[in-house]
């Protein structure tokens, strides 16, 4: 279990969150979502500890974060799978080479057996016969892939992706939101991400928390926003005429138990 609990975080006499809040459902998908400027990405970087907050708690299975020390924090690092913004692969590292980095990093297995589990979550992302292309030999889309086959190498417990379809065309986007939902239920892993993508919010997640001005405005599932009467809310996940008649539709198909 992750919680995320009262927590601050400045910058001189900026401040960004403000006693932001919330929990993480385990084994599910779960969406932080925004404007610019609410504070997603500074709060995605204190849960995974790249940015300390001047207060609160950050606790993974009732341990909070901000207390280890390096032994302790190491230890969870090895419990977090990361997939980044720009897919952050090695230039001059294979895509074997890639995933298995990880491995080299925190595991004392032999190089066969790396290269097994290797193989194992290539095979995952359905990436074949790519072993020894260079990232500049491979699409964005497979990129991507082999990013999240990194992340997972290691089996986390916790999975962070930020903007895992950013820079990706609309059908290599949903790819990459329904291979995140199946391996999630796969791998029983609780994965969090940051998104615009409001396909991803509406299709993907299991759970949706919104921030706002580094408050949480509102933390439940999709249908729930449908059904919400919050106007800042709708205005964020249906920008236009078009979708808020959707989102019309969707609401009465709801409450006719469509």
């Amino acid at each position: 279990m992750l919680e995320v609990k009262d927590i601050h975080k400045s910058f001189a006499d900026l401040h960004v969150l403000k006693g932001i809040s919330f929990s993480i459902e385990p084994s599910k998908v779960n969406l932080i979502i925004g404007s610019s400027g609410s504070g997603k990405t500074v709060l995605f970087k204190c849960m995974v500890g790249l940015l300390t907050p001047e207060q609160g708690r950050i606790l993974y299975d009732g341990k909070n974060l901000l207390d280890m020390d390096d032994k302790d924090r190491k230890i969870i690092r090895q419990e977090l799978g990361m997939l980044f913004q720009g897919s952050a692969l090695f230039d001059s590292l294979s895509v074997a080479e890639n995933v298995m980095f990880p491995l080299n990093m925190f595991s004392k297995d032999n190089y066969l057996t790396k290269m097994r589990k290797v193989n194992e979550v290539l095979d995952k992302v359905n990436i074949k016969n790519a072993n020894k292309k260079l990232p500049s030999e491979i699409s964005g889309g497979m990129k991507k892939r082999v990013a999240l086959a990194r992340a997972l190498v290691l089996n986390p417990k916790y999975l962070f992706c930020d903007e895992p379809n950013s820079g990706l065309d609309p059908e290599t986007s949903l790819v990459i939101d329904k291979l995140i939902k199946a391996l999630t239920e796969e791998y029983k892993t609780s994965t969090i991400i940051i998104t615009h993508d409001m396909n991803t919010v509406m299709e993907t997640g299991d759970k949706i928390i919104y921030l706002h001005q580094g408050k949480v405005n509102f933390e439940g599932t999709s249908d729930q926003i449908v059904l919400s009467q919050d106007e800042q809310l709708i205005d964020y996940v249906f920008p236009t005429r078009f979708f808020k008649d959707g989102q019309a539709k969707r609401k009465m198909d709801l409450e006719n138990g469509k």
